[in-house]
């Protein structure tokens, strides 16, 4: 029998907020993975991510400079890192650190050996949230009009077209309805603040939310997909517990999707389904979502399969999962030292 391969793996998105980071769902599947053993490095951003204590899961911890530090600094860092870790793959998880790893992708691969399942530049920018309407004409897909705004006085404009509700959103992360001008303003500050210009606002469109979690080859081939309708939403509109589900139209709009862009590497699209049963793309994420893992459950171990199709394995493209599977969240409370917290935080690794 030929011994499995062992691969290094690093992950960002270790922290486990309200607004949780997808990169301990996909340490747990990368742990479950049949095809390959693995060790796990955690890159975590801040000396609280739950996900550096964790020893179960995670083998060591490095903290890497916020992505405002620029490509340089992160390439320095992961050069360090890599000549005591030998990286083999990278999953980046979160939306504002893209950019940079798009941008020095090859220089990774060229010079340390690390491989990444990235979309390419274009794609990552024609799905950006200030371009996605445009981007919903050029591929026949209704998306609700949307307009971004640099300053909170062009907000009662906008909204004398669309109406109320309608919804703020920032770039990056953060969605809000707001109903009147004073709550629209009063989302737009608050969320700029955090996440910068520009916001978008958003026609609002009544009906359920469903994602759908899969991922792209690069040739037009979905090699995934599992649809998920959110049971229960935080404050911040993340799904606390969801369920699979069976709709062949979903699917259908995300095979389209994925072949009419060539899409390369995982992704998360957000729908919402009107009572018409009309569907609505509101969001794609180029990456991992944080409930990646119940595709593990339902049968798609996606993030095992985008390791092997990355790294030049065999790979076959997943046929069906199983429906009625659902995830529940939860809060669990760690004991650690606090010579390990001091540790990651002087030190930047443990």
């Amino acid at each position: 029998m030929k011994d499995k391969p062992i691969y290094t793996i690093a992950v960002t998105g270790l922290n486990a907020i309200d607004s949780p980071g997808p990169g301990m769902a996909v340490i747990r599947a990368l742990r479950e993975a049949k095809s390959f053993d693995t060790r796990i490095i955690g890159l975590s951003y801040e000396s609280l991510e739950p996900g550096i204590y964790m020893h179960d899961l995670v083998d060591k911890t490095y903290q890497v400079p916020y992505p405002t530090a620029g490509q340089q600094v992160l390439f320095e860092r992961f050069k360090y890192i890599n000549s005591i870790e030998n990286i083999d793959f990278l999953f980046p998880n979160f939306d504002a650190e893209l950019f940079n790893f798009i941008a020095i992708q090859d220089r990774f691969e060229r010079e340390l050996g690390i491989k990444m399942a990235l979309p390419t530049q274009a794609q990552f920018d024609a799905r950006h949230k200030v371009n996605l309407f445009d981007y919903g004409e050029e591929h026949g897909i209704k998306v609700p009009f949307a307009k971004m705004v640099f300053s909170q006085q062009e907000i009662p404009k906008i909204a004398k077209e669309i109406g109320y509700p309608l919804v703020v959103k920032g770039k990056f992360y953060d969605a809000k309805i707001a109903y009147t001008d004073e709550q629209a303003i009063q989302h737009f500050n608050k969320i700029s603040a955090e996440w910068g210009l520009p916001i978008i606002i958003q026609e609002f469109v009544h009906g359920s939310e469903v994602n759908v979690c899969g991922i792209g080859d690069g040739t037009g081939i979905t090699m995934g997909a599992v649809p998920m309708r959110k049971l229960y939403i935080t404050d911040k509109g993340k799904a606390w517990a969801g369920v699979t589900l069976d709709d062949e139209n979903l699917l259908d709009v995300t095979h389209k999707l994925v072949d009419k862009t060539n899409w390369n590497g995982p992704f998360e699209l957000e729908f919402m389904k009107t009572s018409n049963d009309e569907y609505y793309l509101i969001e794609i994420n180029p990456r991992f979502p944080a409930w990646c893992y119940l595709t593990v459950g339902a049968g798609q171990n996606q993030i095992e399969a985008m390791v092997n199709i990355t790294m030049g394995n065999e790979q076959e493209a997943f046929k069906s999962y199983e429906v009625g599977k659902m995830f529940i969240r939860y809060s669990h409370d760690m004991i650690v030292d606090m010579g390990e917290f001091e540790q990651i935080s002087t030190i930047g690794e443990l």
